[in-house]
């Protein structure tokens, strides 16, 4: 597939040269939460041909932001990951990340889907390194089938799919709930108290979720 090229010598057309495709910067998102099979991101790019997935993730091995690693065992099976390359594009998501939730975000559509492990990238971008100084915590969140957890370390932050080994809290909700908290219709507090989430582990820990995640306030354009 022929690459289009804005022809300019500036950092910004050569970057989106590399990125600025339809579909490309949502599989660098994909990808930014860990390495992830050919399947796991046809499930994740619902609407993205598999032959247009093909052709991007070829595109991004040979410009050097993606390769072909083996997944640990017990799986052992092919799969893609960023290189340093790719993900150094990690800050450039989050601030897409943190606009968006100020500026386009809104209400969901009817025809828009939701996966819960896209969470991850926004909990980062909300995350208030300040008031989280001297914390230490590990939260796992369970959202429908999806398990996911975030660890806390003194004012950084790091994320990862799957299962935490000691958590400090366990948080589950439905993915309808969770996409409502991103919406600003939901708060985890009124799910406690009206059963759609629960919280096992250490009380203490789970009243921090509402000082160390501060969502953007929603502006108009």
């Amino acid at each position: 597939m022929d690459q289009r090229s804005y022809n300019q010598y500036c950092a910004i057309a050569r970057t989106l040269d590399l990125v600025g495709e339809r579909w490309t910067l949502l599989l660098v998102r994909e990808l930014l939460t860990g390495p992830k099979r050919f399947g796991d991101l046809q499930k994740s790019l619902r609407g993205m041909g598999t032959g247009l997935l093909a052709a991007r993730l070829k595109h991004l091995e040979r410009e050097g932001l993606t390769q072909k690693v083996t997944l640990p065992p017990p799986a052992r099976t092919p799969a893609y990951a960023l290189t340093e390359a790719g993900q150094e594009l990690g800050p450039v998501v989050l601030g897409l990340s943190r606009w968006g939730m100020k500026w386009a975000l809104g209400e969901r559509r009817e025809a828009e889907v939701f996966q819960p492990g896209w969470a991850l990238l926004a909990m980062q971008a909300s995350f208030d390194p300040q008031a989280a100084a001297g914390v230490r915590a590990v939260f796992e969140f369970r959202i429908d089938e999806e398990v996911f957890h975030v660890r806390v370390e003194d004012g950084e932050i790091e994320t990862a799919l799957g299962p935490a080994q000691r958590p400090d809290a366990v948080i589950e909700t439905s993915g309808d709930r969770f996409a409502r908290l991103a919406e600003g219709r939901w708060r985890l507090t009124d799910g406690l108290k009206d059963g759609s989430a629960t919280a096992t582990g250490d009380r203490q820990v789970v009243r921090l979720l509402g000082k160390l995640f501060r969502l953007p306030r929603p502006a108009a354009r």
